[in-house]
């Protein structure tokens, strides 16, 4: 069994029209929802006596300062508190573009916290989870898979390397707007 985690990255800066996207920074519901989420995870983590083995993040400035202030909600030092691998591919990535990353991972880790980008983050939940009623934390997911949301999939393989459509449970998500309505795009201001 492998536990695959997927963080999307907060809130980002539009404000900027000659910025790249990927050096897009947090706004300001950003800034509030990653640490909220970064404490979340670690309560989430430390109920099941878990941590991660690795924690890979895509290198966008959105993504890179939604772990700084997570783990800094967490009482942890990204970077230092745990190790970060910096991937490329995962900047904006296709569900397959990630699936294949997470097949090049060593069997012995166990847990994978990814931090990412939409729509490849949901597309990957939505080729791992079968749409079959056993999972209704899926159709959440189908209305809505909003920035600083957490997910976790537990998947029954043994090996990173057989991962395969239709092979996940969806088995745990949160968004910030779940622990903070404030943060919710409803009434954020």
């Amino acid at each position: 069994m492998k536990t695959l985690g997927l963080f999307r990255h907060a809130k980002s800066d539009w404000s900027d029209a000659r910025a790249r996207d990927f050096d897009r920074p947090l706004n300001r519901r950003g800034q509030l929802g990653a640490p909220l989420m970064g404490r979340h995870i670690r309560d989430y983590c430390a109920e099941r006596g878990m941590v991660w083995n690795k924690v890979m993040s895509s290198p966008a400035v959105r993504a890179a300062q939604t772990i700084e202030m997570a783990a800094a909600g967490a009482g942890m030092d990204a970077g230092h508190s745990f190790p970060i691998s910096w991937d490329r591919r995962i900047y904006l990535a296709s569900s397959a573009s990630l699936a294949d990353v997470l097949r090049e991972q060593s069997d012995t880790l166990n847990t994978i916290l990814m931090v990412g980008h939409n729509p490849g983050l949901e597309d990957l939940i939505f080729d791992l989870v079968p749409d079959d009623g056993s999972s209704p934390l899926r159709d959440v997911v189908e209305a809505k898979f909003p920035t600083a949301t957490f997910a976790v999939l537990d998947i029954d393989i043994d090996r990173w390397a057989d991962l395969d459509e239709r092979q996940a449970r969806l088995v745990h998500l949160m968004r910030p707007r779940d622990l903070d309505a404030a943060l919710g795009p409803e009434v954020f201001s």
